[in-house]
């Protein structure tokens, strides 16, 4: 197939790498990265302009387009190709408000039923604080809309979750809203489900690491690491999300008239109280995009097909590698606060000569004289299979090793408790 890509990160390198693996097809992407180039021929396209990725996609005649990142999505990009009459990966505008608005997802989780945490819509800060001291600390504070995976607040400090409601208030005027959340204790999973409308096809769990340093402190950023599988979730977790949340919620968006087709990225919390959604996002999360299609062994460009032409039940089932995957991210200086861009980047090669390692890129660019630079927060993904979860952990750990970029940081510590065995889910 020729297939066109939008998106520049490494959950879009991530998408292309499975798609070029399969040996097969014509892969375009807009506007991508230099390591996405090296997978894919780039197209320079303001990727939230629904017209102009159509029309991009008609000129190069693609048999498909994947929409990867929430903001093309929320701004309708997928409808522009489906109205060219190309078949489209990613959910309408409409339905992607899923992700756009979070007062809009537990609209949706409440009509369908979904266990989720319970919440308070808020419009003014009094009405936050009312609500901080209704369901006490730790305190969880969401922008109600698009905040690239930075919009939540989680904090035993009343002051800081009350200045983080100001702040995202403020900055969406008359029309800010924040959700503020009981906390939900328990470790968390995300799970991808593909949806065409109508029926869901589950992918593997994998879990990511939000804060920005070891032990999880520090402030949240879109994501500094991945690993699946998850030996420490219960069974039947995975038939659990389909039946009481997955499939209630794409029935739910059906019956509005705004059926979703796409990814559905499922954050889930395993509490004490049972199986909890923390957030529904609309496009594969990333840095578990990464894990999770390492371990895919089933033509991914067959999967996301299927659900863009509403053929997802004539797919045969999905197989996996067993093999555990773990994904660091190395992130500029300064991530994720005042990023330092145009610092040199080394060593990609060195670390993808490792056995089973390979690097995709995220925050990168090229400068005037053609060296790779940072050009971004999170830079790149080391992304590394092993026999065993320990086994993945040093390859990927010896890979970041091997790269050079100054003032780079990543956390030492992904997957070391699962690895440990450390992880436990709170009994009923």
């Amino acid at each position: 197939m020729k297939i066109l890509v939008v998106g520049n990160g490494a959950r879009e390198h991530a998408i292309l790498h499975a798609l070029a693996a399969e040996g097969s097809h014509e892969l375009h992407a807009a506007n991508g990265n230099p390591g996405i180039a090296a997978e894919a021929t780039l197209h320079a396209v303001d990727q939230n302009d629904g017209p102009a990725v159509a029309a991009l996609a008609t000129s190069l005649g693609v048999d498909l387009v994947v929409v990867g990142p929430e903001a093309p999505l929320v701004a309708g990009v997928a409808d522009a190709v489906v109205a060219a009459g190309i078949p489209a990966f990613g959910p309408s505008g409409a339905a992607a408000q899923l992700e756009g608005s979070k007062s809009f997802a537990k609209d949706v989780m409440a009509a369908a039923g979904v266990p989720t945490a319970m919440a308070h819509i808020c419009t003014t800060v009094d009405e936050v604080a009312a609500a901080l001291d209704a369901f006490g600390a730790p305190y969880v504070v969401k922008d109600d809309g698009l905040a690239a995976g930075k919009g939540v607040v989680v904090t035993s400090d009343r002051d800081a979750a009350l200045e983080h409601a100001r702040e995202a208030l403020a900055a969406r005027g008359a029309e800010g809203r924040v959700v503020v959340e009981e906390y939900l204790d328990g470790p968390e999973v995300s799970l991808f489900v593909i949806s065409d409308g109508a029926t869901v096809v589950p992918l593997v769990p994998a879990q990511d690491f939000k804060r920005i340093f070891d032990l999880d402190e520090g402030p949240n950023t879109g994501g500094m690491g991945a690993y699946s599988p998850l030996d420490w979730a219960p069974e039947g977790l995975v038939d659990e999300v389909v039946e009481r949340i997955a499939q209630p919620t794409i029935d739910e968006m059906a019956s509005r008239g705004t059926p979703f087709a796409g990814v559905l990225y499922v954050g889930l919390a395993l509490t004490s109280r049972g199986t909890r959604v923390v957030e529904f996002n609309a496009r594969f999360g990333d840095p578990e995009t990464q894990v999770v299609l390492a371990r895919l062994r089933s033509p991914l460009s067959a999967l996301l097909l299927a659900s863009a032409t509403g053929t997802l039940a004539e797919l045969p089932a999905l197989h996996w590698s067993p093999s555990p995957v773990v994904n660091v991210v190395v992130a500029a200086h300064g991530y994720p606060g005042t990023v330092r861009s145009g610092d040199a980047i080394t060593g990609i090669e060195a670390a993808e000569a490792l056995d089973g390692v390979h690097v995709l890129h995220a925050g990168t660019g090229l400068s005037g004289e053609g060296t790779l630079v940072a050009s971004g927060g999170r830079v790149l993904s080391v992304i590394a299979a092993g026999a065993s979860l320990d086994d993945a952990r040093a390859r990927a750990y010896e890979g970041v090793a091997r790269i050079g970029l100054d003032g780079s940081q990543h956390r030492t510590d992904i997957a070391l408790k699962a690895a440990r065995g450390e992880i436990t889910v709170p009994s009923l």
